[in-house]
């Protein structure tokens, strides 16, 4: 990162914690409005706000200090996830062998596959070699009682918590001719649009809401919501597009396609938490409930996003 990017992350780290300083103000003067009678939508509003901060914080050391620190963020972001998924759903012990090759092989394998570039490798190997590997290694207790519902389980945990996930880190790796900016800017780019996206949507749906998009998956998303959050969030990625390689159009069509995306991931994981019986993944975030609550919607948009640089702008 030359003198000139590094000074650009600055500022651009500087907007987000103004952005986030006069969230905290309203959030705050809303609540002292409010008084001593809580509002659970004030304070969810507060809760996220406050979240936010700490993902700052977290996210700009990790891009500040290299490449390392940023890819095994990541790594440790997929292996919260993971764990939150396979906790949520039932096992047996014939599970531990591939959960065991899950977590101490295949996350730690697939980011420094993330980390040498072998895109011809991390491409595939969970999609092709673990898919194969996962139900082998749960023959070891010949136990075939829900034989295929448990490796499915663990193959799409391992699909949406690394395999997905792993595509943030992946932008680095880029190489786009003419774009003089820091990749990192990409995975930035990505994940303020994605994740204004969501919280948007939480905000607008509250101001606006009367008709629900899916009310048996997400009591809370409305039309109103949806069409407003991504309406803004559109937007955002157009003002920011100087931090890609995109025109102002094609900012507008790729932060729709990835926000359209991020929206149905959404409303994919509240499909298992509802089969589940429970409203969050964990509690590891507050205000957010686990880690799977805060980047469900980044699982299912970081690798359109990737693939959509890679094969029309590299």
């Amino acid at each position: 990162m030359n003198l000139t990017n590094l000074q650009m992350t600055y500022l651009l780290f500087g907007i987000f914690a103004a952005i986030l300083v006069i969230a905290s103000s309203i959030g705050h003067i809303l609540k002292r409005k409010a008084g001593l009678q809580p509002v659970p939508v004030i304070d969810n509003l507060n809760a996220r706000i406050n979240a936010w901060w700490v993902m700052l914080l977290v996210l700009g050391t990790a891009i500040l200090i290299g490449k390392i620190t940023f890819i095994i963020l990541f790594g440790l972001l997929s292996l919260f996830a993971l764990r939150e998924f396979i906790s949520l759903l039932p096992t047996r012990r014939g599970d531990y062998f591939p959960l065991l090759i899950a977590f101490y092989f295949v996350i730690p394998y697939q980011y420094y596959l993330v980390y040498i570039d072998w895109y011809g490798l991390y491409s595939i190997f969970i999609p092709l070699y673990v898919f194969l590997l996962i139900p082998i290694a749960t023959l070891k207790q010949e136990d075939t009682t829900f034989f295929l519902e448990r490796s499915a389980k663990i193959q799409w945990g391992l699909m949406v918590c690394v395999f997905c996930i792993s595509h943030v880190p992946a932008l680095i790796n880029l190489k786009l001719p003419g774009f003089q900016g820091d990749k990192i800017w990409l995975a930035l780019w990505l994940i303020m649009v994605v994740q204004t996206s969501d919280v948007l949507q939480y905000v607008c749906g509250k101001l606006f809401g009367k008709h629900k998009v899916a009310p048996a998956l997400s009591p809370s998303k409305t039309i109103e919501g949806l069409i407003g959050g991504i309406a803004l969030a559109t937007a955002l990625g157009v003002a920011m597009s100087w931090l890609t390689p995109f025109s102002y159009w094609q900012a507008a069509l790729i932060g729709f396609i990835v926000c359209i995306f991020g929206f149905f991931g959404g409303l994919v994981m509240s499909a298992i938490k509802r089969d589940r019986g429970v409203k969050d993944w964990g509690q590891l975030i507050h205000g957010h409930g686990g880690m799977l609550d805060r980047i469900d919607s980044i699982c299912f948009s970081a690798p359109i996003f990737f693939h959509i640089l890679r094969y029309w702008w590299s």
